[in-house]
C-alpha cells in the first residue's frame, strides 16, 4: 500500500475516533503524525516537529488569553448592556441583539461555542418570555458567532489565514470575513422571516435594558460565588471554570472596575488596528495587550490562563503537524492530482465544500478546515478556478453547520430550551433545519462565491 493511501486511510481512521468516542482530534493527530512519519516514511523526531505551527499556536494562545481577561473584567458584560440599550421597548430587535453581540465576541478572539454559551442561555430565555421563536433565536445566535468567526483576530480566521500565509496563493483575510460575516447574515435575515420575525414588529417590552441585566446577572451570579454558574448549557467545561458572564454588571458600576474595562476597549481597537493596519503579528500584539490589562488589573487575570482554549490549541497544532507529514508522504500532490484529474474544476469546488459540510457536522470545524485547505492548495494553485472564492465557501460551508445538534453549538441551543418548550419536538426542528443547512449551505456557498467567479 502506497504512502498516501496509507495516510488517507489513517485521517478517515481519526476524523471516525474524534467522532464516536471523546477523543481530542489533535491528539490523534500527533499519534497518527508519529507512526506515519517515523515508522512508515523514516523521518526523525525532529522532522516530524519541524511542522508543529508555532506562530499558529502562539496566536491562538495570545488571543482567546486576552478574551478570558476581557470576561473575567466585565468588559463583556459592559459590551451586552450597550448593546441591549439599542433595543428600547422593540422586541423585534432582541433577536438581532443577540446576533450581533455573539458575532462581536467571537470577532474580537472567542471561540464559537464560548461565545454561545455565553449568550445562549440569556437569548433563549428572552425567547421564553417574550414568545419568541425559540428556533429563531437559538439560530441567531449560533449564525452570529459564525458571522463574526473569520475576523482576521478571531480563531477561526486566524487558522485559515495562518494556513494559507505558508503558499504561494493570493489570498485576502477581508474577503473571508466578509464573505461569512454577509453569508450569515443573510440566513438570519430568512430565519427572521419565516420563523416570524414579521410578527414581532408590533410588539412592546419596557424596561427591557433591565431585565437584560437581571438574566445576566443570574448566569453570572455563580462566578461570584466561586461555584459553577447555574445555567443549563454544557460544553464550556474546555474554556476552564464555568463562568461565561465575567463578574455581572455589578462591576461595571464600580470606578475601580470601569477603568480596566475602557482599557481592554482600547486594546482590542489598538489589536485591530496594529495587527490589521500595520501588518503585525497578532500572536504576539494580542499576548502582549493581555499582559498590560493583567498589570492594570492584575485580579482580572485570575484564572485566565485556565480558559485559553488548550483543547483547540491541541486540535490545530496536531492537526497542522499532521498535515507536514502529508505533505511529506506526497498525501497533498496525490489527492490535488485526482482532483484535478476529474476536469471539473467547479464540480470538484463543489465537492470539497460537501465534504467539509458534512464532516464538519458531526465533527471538529476547526479539524476539517486545517485538513482540507492544505489538501486543496496543489489543485488551487493551478489557476483553473478563484482560489480565493473556494477557500471562502469552503469556510462557510464547514461552519454554517455547527447548528447541528450533534456539535457543541446546537448542543448548547437545544440544552438551554426555554421552560415549557418540547424538547423532544424542539429537537426535531434543529435537526431538520441542520440537514436542510448541510445539504443546501455548500450549494448556496458555491453558487454565490466560486461560480461567479469574482473572488
Amino acid at each position: 500500500m502506497s504512502a498516501p493511501v496509507l495516510s488517507i486511510i489513517i485521517l478517515a481512521a481519526m476524523f471516525l475516533l474524534a467522532t464516536v468516542l471523546p477523543l481530542n482530534m489533535g491528539a490523534l493527530a500527533f499519534v497518527g503524525a508519529f507512526l506515519l512519519g517515523a515508522v512508515v516514511l523514516g523521518m526523525s523526531t525532529n522532522e516530524i516537529l519541524a511542522n508543529f505551527p508555532g506562530g499558529l499556536f502562539l496566536t491562538i494562545v495570545g488571543v482567546t488569553y486576552l478574551f478570558a481577561i476581557a470576561q473575567n473584567n466585565g468588559t463583556i458584560d459592559l459590551l451586552v448592556r450597550g448593546a441591549v440599550r439599542l433595543v428600547g421597548s422593540r422586541v423585534a430587535l432582541i433577536p438581532w441583539v443577540m446576533f450581533a453581540i455573539t458575532a462581536v465576541i467571537t470577532a474580537v478572539g472567542a471561540l464559537s461555542p464560548a461565545a454561545v454559551a455565553i449568550i445562549a442561555p440569556i437569548a433563549l430565555s428572552f425567547a421564553g418570555k417574550y414568545k419568541i421563536s425559540p428556533l429563531l433565536m437559538g439560530m441567531m445566535v449560533i449564525h452570529g458567532a459564525q458571522a463574526g468567526g473569520f475576523s482576521p483576530i478571531a480563531v477561526y480566521g486566524v487558522t485559515v489565514n495562518g494556513i494559507l500565509a505558508k503558499t504561494d496563493l493570493a489570498f485576502s483575510p477581508t474577503a473571508l470575513f466578509l464573505s461569512s460575516f454577509i453569508f450569515n447574515l443573510v440566513i438570519a435575515l430568512v430565519l427572521f422571516v419565516v420563523l416570524g420575525g414579521r410578527n414581532l414588529l408590533s410588539s412592546k417590552v419596557g424596561h427591557f435594558v433591565e431585565q437584560a441585566a437581571e438574566a445576566r446577572m443570574a448566569v453570572s451570579v455563580g462566578a461570584k460565588a466561586g461555584t459553577d454558574v447555574p445555567f443549563k448549557g454544557f460544553g464550556s467545561g474546555m474554556y476552564g471554570p464555568r463562568d461565561p458572564a465575567g463578574d455581572g454588571v455589578e462591576a461595571t458600576k464600580e470606578r475601580s472596575q470601569r477603568i480596566p474595562q475602557l482599557v481592554t476597549i482600547a486594546g482590542l481597537i489598538v489589536l485591530a488596528v496594529v495587527a490589521l493596519g500595520f501588518k503585525m503579528d497578532v500572536g504576539f500584539v494580542s499576548i502582549t495587550i493581555a499582559i498590560v490589562l493583567a498589570l492594570v488589573s492584575p485580579a482580572a487575570q485570575k484564572g485566565a490562563i485556565n480558559k485559553i482554549s488548550w483543547s483547540t490549541v491541541l486540535l490545530i497544532c496536531g492537526m497542522l503537524t499532521f498535515v507536514g507529514v502529508l505533505e511529506e508522504a506526497g498525501t497533498i500532490e496525490f489527492v490535488s492530482n485526482g482532483v484535478a484529474g476529474m476536469g471539473m474544476p467547479l464540480l470538484a469546488a463543489l465537492l470539497i465544500c460537501f465534504i467539509g459540510a458534512v464532516v464538519s457536522a458531526f465533527a471538529s470545524s476547526t479539524a476539517i478546515l486545517a485538513a482540507l485547505i492544505p489538501l486543496a492548495v496543489p489543485f488551487l494553485s493551478t489557476g483553473e478556478i478563484g482560489a480565493v472564492g473556494v477557500i471562502c465557501a469552503l469556510a462557510v460551508s464547514a461552519t454554517i453547520v455547527d447548528v447541528s445538534p450533534f456539535s457543541t453549538n446546537g448542543a448548547l441551543v437545544l440544552a438551554n430550551a426555554p421552560e415549557g418548550v418540547d424538547k423532544d419536538q424542539f429537537y426535531k426542528r434543529i435537526l431538520g433545519y441542520s440537514g436542510i443547512v448541510i445539504v443546501a449551505g455548500p450549494v448556496l456557498a458555491w453558487l454565490a462565491l466560486v461560480v461567479p467567479g469574482w473572488l
